[in-house]
């Protein structure tokens, strides 16, 4: 597996570093993002370490979308959302932070505007971990 071991998301795939997660299989993993758009705010990454859209293989690629799609019915389930964001970031000029390809499946909502990534707080992990197991009833 590559990896990197100063990246958050390698210590999250290694489970070295703590996360409310979703899913996972050999490629991908999926868990709660600590500083959510909204509740049930999902991320989608590979398990090797891949910067960007540029760096990561189309095999890799199609199963991460394949999980958005399947996180995304999930999520509209489980949050009572009207609709859903999936946006991908890549490079610093487009609003990348964390340089490990991911995608961001997010619970939206009639009449809502999202402040920018950078302005969203931290949730405590107890309440991330009781919307992972709503979402996760709505996966099986």
């Amino acid at each position: 597996m590559t990896t990197d071991e100063n990246c958050i998301f390698c210590k999250i795939a290694h489970r070295t570093a703590p996360s409310s997660e979703l899913c996972e299989d050999d490629t991908v993993m999926a868990f709660l993002d600590i500083r959510p758009l909204n509740k049930g705010h999902t991320l989608v990454i590979p398990k090797n370490h891949y910067i960007d859209i540029f760096d990561i293989p189309k095999k890799d690629l199609q199963i991460i979308y394949d999980t958005a799609k399947t996180l995304a019915t999930a999520l509209k389930t489980a949050t009572d959302a009207d609709g859903i964001s999936i946006i991908q970031q890549n490079g610093k000029a487009a609003g990348q932070e964390i340089f490990h390809f991911h995608v961001h499946v997010v619970p939206r909502f009639m009449g809502q505007t999202l402040p920018s990534f950078n302005e969203l707080n931290i949730v405590e992990r107890k309440e991330l971990d009781e919307i992972a197991k709503k979402i996760k009833q709505q996966l099986k």
